[in-house]
């Protein structure tokens, strides 16, 4: 089409309001390049996020002995540890990682959170107050070289240190010796991550052995190392290496382990032996290996004696395992495509969770890998192991969960979709950080909020009404909204974060599905999101990594977006500010003087003159016919012949394009925006015709790089528009619906008549239970 400059009338303004004068600087901050926000590119990280040329990463093999005692609850252990100094780097001391030691009574961890005295408060939270007593942490009692010489090592809380008698050189290794032990902490008392579970109904406990061994720390090219202290949120930084693993524990116990069981004979009777090789080729339902009837047995019998369970994992950054002799134990193989591997899903639950576990969780393990696996790496691995143990915590191939039955077998449903997310959310964090083995005591979000974004993935593949609590952009859109002192970026160190799970989990989260489903798009987003996968699968990548290989694999500049939603608290309220509407002026009289008069009508309409009309009021210019002269009956909107021949000539002059146009009785609009939130986000307009149908227009977040504050943008349509409405599908966090819609609309909000009825047990959601109230129950 022709640019052509034509008078436009305005035929109708919808409404608006003046927009306040700005007075900094209304562009150039959000649209800058992140290059000067990251680290330089060297030869061990490349500028695409790519690991560089000359990169490395340090090993560190274990083999543990450890014997468990379910008398008193402790555990000991003895291990060797081969380093392997891969770096360009000598070592003359190695930083190990004591993470039972945050429960030790004088840890740091216990001071330097506030605390205040409430009108009513319990023995335990008084009790807090003073700290505690218990003997928990570890006892080293022994560390040595590989001829049993005495090694010199300081203990920082949570950190170890071992000086080493002489240099280790690059491309050198080391093994050394440690012997220790601690007492297993009650979790539901200590808030441990890993520890024992107490059932007195049976008299029984279900121990969860993680973080249970001093292990390497993290020395990387961009850090040194990585000896933070554990503080309890932060997790973990750790080092890949193969491990060799036996655990002595009561002889009816059933282990459950990161890595392959080396030793069923000698472990499982023949009928479990016969169910485990079945559980391998059986790739449809979950095979018992160890049933309810035989859980509850060993509940009850309590055989004595011990067990020692050999286990092996090769490549992995972490160990852990659990123990009961209250565990059904299920397990199937899984078909993971693009992979000849079958790994096991598997599942150890007692008979509290039976219910649930027993339905939903080694299908949701097979489910969760191959979904995962489809949108990273095949899963690559032997074994991915689901524990019921009333809470929720990842390690390698091992996770542990929560999701109980009421003591009549029903559940609710909410403790039923509680279970079947955290489930997914665990066995997920295989990838991330088991495998793209991000550093979590620094970067929490670079695991949790990763895979939190793969598990909304795998919720929507598992049921298209999956009730997500993260993924969709307007469920973080109230968080955002906080006061700013109750925010922090997402790129804040793990310990500083206020909102913990709402900014490392789901902000972290929403953004990337905010990239995938609203910026670059699903294929150019999965593409580069794989990529990044595979490029750093069994290595350490920083959040430089990850940003540069989503721009690198995508041709998608998404700096603008990183910038505003990983490093500031801004929040998106984009706002209609303004709407006008018009239409061509087509010239032709018989079309324009009747909607000029009336628009004359109507602006010159007065309540007065009126009611004078309506009262009979006799008007002198009409009692005396002389004060009537030429313009007392001239009508300006007369439609002359001298006007229709002025049309003509007009349109003689005029193109067949240009005249079409004036023939189209096309709509014109322009629209005033607002970035109100501080975020750019791109345009997305929803239309409503007058006809009643709709159209969505997407406009790139680009019309933003002029102007951050305030833009205009005009529009064509060729239908007259009822409504027009920002973020329809509500993709872009927008903290501020209301000002989305033009005209503004108006919505009832509901409100319930509420009572407290408590809470749930261990393992339970609160909410309602129909599913009891079916079967009789109150």
């Amino acid at each position: 089409m022709k640019r052509i400059i034509y008078s436009l009338v305005a035929f109708c303004i919808l409404g608006g309001s003046a927009f306040a004068q700005i007075v900094n600087s209304n562009h150039g901050k959000r649209f800058e390049q992140l290059e000067r926000m990251l680290r330089d590119p060297s030869m061990y990280r490349s500028a695409s996020g790519a690991p560089g040329p000359k990169y490395w990463q340090q090993r560190a093999d274990y083999k543990i002995e450890a014997t468990l005692n379910d008398e008193n609850q402790r555990l000991d252990g003895y291990e060797t540890i081969t380093y392997f100094n891969n770096s360009p780097d000598p070592l003359t001391y190695l930083w190990l990682a004591l993470d039972e030691n945050v429960r030790h009574p004088d840890n740091d961890s216990y001071k330097f959170d506030e605390s205040s005295i409430r009108p009513r408060m319990t023995y335990d939270q008084i009790d807090a107050l003073d700290g505690h007593d218990n003997d928990w942490g570890f006892h080293i009692t022994e560390v040595t070289d590989a001829k049993g010489s005495q090694l010199p090592y300081t203990i920082n809380q949570t950190m170890m240190r071992i000086d080493l008698p002489q240099v280790l050189k690059p491309g050198e290794k080391i093994s050394f010796n440690i012997r220790w032990w601690y007492n297993t902490t009650p979790r539901n008392e200590s808030g441990a991550r890993g520890g024992h579970e107490y059932f007195p109904e049976d008299g029984n406990y279900i121990y969860t052995i993680t973080g249970w061994f001093p292990r390497m720390a993290v020395y990387s090219d961009f850090q040194g190392w990585n000896n933070k202290q554990f503080t309890g949120r932060g997790e973990f930084a750790l080092t890949f290496g193969n491990y060799d693993v036996k655990m002595t524990v009561p002889s009816d116990h059933i282990v459950g382990s990161t890595g392959w069981l080396q030793n069923p004979k000698e472990v499982l009777n023949a009928e479990q032996q016969k169910r485990w090789a079945q559980a391998q080729k059986t790739f449809d339902e979950p095979v018992k290996i160890v049933t309810l009837e035989e859980a509850k047995a060993n509940e009850k019998e309590k055989a004595s004696g011990t067990k020692t369970w050999h286990y092996k994992a090769e490549n992995v950054r972490d160990f852990a395992w659990t123990s009961s002799r209250k565990f059904v134990w299920d397990a199937m193989a899984v078909d993971i495509e693009g992979s000849e591997k079958h790994p096991m899903a598997m599942s150890y639950y007692a008979k509290e969770a039976y219910g649930i576990y027993e339905r939903y969780s080694t299908k949701v393990v097979a489910h969760t890998l191959k979904t995962y696996s489809k949108y990273t790496i095949p899963y690559p691995y032997p074994v991915a192991i689901s524990v019921e143990a009333s809470n929720g915590m990842e390690y390698p191939m091992i996770c542990f969960n929560y999701g109980r039955t009421l003591p009549d077998g029903t559940y609710s449903e909410s403790t039923k979709w509680g279970a079947i997310g955290v489930i997914i959310h665990e066995v997920g964090h295989n990838f991330f950080p088991m495998i793209v083995n991000s550093d979590e005591r620094q970067w929490t979000w670079m695991d949790e909020g990763l895979n939190t974004f793969v598990q909304y993935l795998t919720e929507q593949e598992f049921d298209n009404n999956y009730p997500h609590r993260r993924g969709p952009a307007y469920k973080i859109a109230p968080y955002m909204a906080l006061p700013k002192d109750q925010l922090e970026p997402i790129m804040t160190n793990s310990e500083n974060i206020i909102g913990f799970g709402n900014n490392a989990y789901a902000k972290a989260a929403t953004g990337l599905n905010i990239l995938r489903e609203t910026i670059m798009g699903r294929e150019l987003f999965d593409f580069a999101f794989k990529q990044y996968a595979q490029r750093w699968a069994f290595k350490h990548p920083t959040p430089d990594d990850l940003f540069r290989t989503l721009e690198d694999a995508s041709a998608v500049d998404i700096d603008w977006f990183i910038r505003g939603w990983y490093f500031t608290i801004d929040h998106v309220d984009i706002a209609i500010e303004n709407v006008r509407w018009y239409k061509l002026d087509t010239k032709n009289p018989e079309i324009e003087y009747p909607i000029a008069a009336a628009e004359d009508a109507l602006e010159n309409t007065d309540i007065a003159d009126s009611r004078n009309r309506e009262e009979g009021m006799k008007f002198l210019v009409e009692e005396d016919p002389k004060l009537q002269d030429f313009y007392h009956t001239y009508d300006e909107f007369e439609v002359t012949e001298e006007a229709k021949r002025a049309y003509q000539r007009f349109t003689a002059s005029l193109s067949a394009e240009e005249r079409a146009l004036l023939g189209d009785n096309k709509n014109f609009y322009e629209i005033e925006f607002t970035n109100k939130g501080g975020l750019v986000m791109p345009l997305i307009i929803e239309w409503t015709y007058v006809d009643g149908t709709k159209e969505v227009e997407r406009i790139p977040a680009y019309i933003w790089r002029k102007n951050e504050e305030h833009i205009t943008k005009a529009f064509m349509k060729d239908k007259e528009v009822v409504q027009i409405r920002l973020d329809p599908y509500r993709e872009t966090a927008d903290t501020d619906e209301d000002n989305n819609y033009f005209p503004r609309v108006s919505k009832p909000s509901r409100f319930e008549l509420f009572r407290w009825g408590g809470g749930g047990a261990r393992g339970q959601s609160t909410g309602s239970n129909p599913m009891q109230r079916a079967n009789g129950g109150n």
